[in-house]
């Protein structure tokens, strides 16, 4: 994968367990406000937005089924991988939101405060 992949929560899902009422994932929130802040920043990362309900096929599809969990950052090749990344099969990841948006900073010339 050449280009990082950012995959979040769509905003406004509902859960089946608790009928009309709707959610937002508050730390894919945080990063939606980096992607809304930094207009440019959507054309150097991938990202996709997928819907509550597990399984998420799309995730499996890359990262295999116990990691479902969003936010989660998949790194592309165009950049060092840290050291600190999970790995499945050939994919580097982190889900940690505070190691997102650090990676995003440092990959993509974001401001972030350290």
């Amino acid at each position: 994968m050449s280009r990082d992949f950012l995959i979040l929560l769509a905003p406004g899902f509902t859960d089946p367990q608790k009928p009309g009422r709707r959610y937002f994932c508050p730390d894919c929130n945080q990063i939606e406000g980096v992607l809304a802040s930094n207009p440019g920043l959507a054309s150097r990362i991938t990202v996709k937005r997928v819907s509550f309900l597990r399984p998420r096929a799309e995730v499996v599809a890359l990262l295999g089924p116990d990691n479902q969990g969003l936010p989660v950052l998949i790194l592309g090749d165009a950049a060092p991988i840290p050291a600190d990344a999970q790995a499945y099969g050939t994919y580097r990841f982190v889900t940690d939101t505070r190691r997102i948006l650090e990676l995003i900073a440092e990959r993509h010339g974001v401001p972030f405060p350290h």
